[in-house]
C-alpha cells in the first residue's frame, strides 16, 4: 500500500461497532463483554481452549488485548486485568 501500514485495528471512534474489527479481535471483545467484569488473559485463553499452563502460549493473546485496549476497544486494569471501556 504505498510503503504505508495497514491498520487491522483501528481506533475506537464514537458510534463504531465491533463489526469493524477483525473476526479474532471480534471474539475476543465478546469474551471479555460475556464475562460481565474484568477479566484475567489465562481466563481468556481458557475460553479459547489454549493450553494456559503452557509457559509463553498466552503472551500473543496479551498482545492482542493489550492492542485493544491500546486502541480504545478495552480497558487494562492496573493489575493487568481487562474490561469493555465504557
Amino acid at each position: 500500500m504505498g510503503g504505508r501500514g495497514v491498520l487491522l485495528v483501528p481506533h475506537r471512534k464514537a458510534g463504531a461497532g465491533e463489526d469493524i474489527l477483525p473476526p479474532d479481535y471480534q471474539r475476543l471483545m465478546k469474551i471479555v463483554r460475556d464475562a460481565g467484569g474484568p477479566v484475567r488473559v489465562k481466563d481468556v485463553g481458557v475460553e479459547l481452549d489454549l493450553e494456559v499452563e503452557v509457559k509463553g502460549r498466552l503472551e500473543p493473546l496479551r498482545g492482542k488485548l493489550s492492542k485493544l485496549a491500546g486502541r480504545g476497544w478495552l480497558r487494562k486494569l492496573p493489575d493487568g486485568r481487562f474490561q469493555t471501556a465504557p
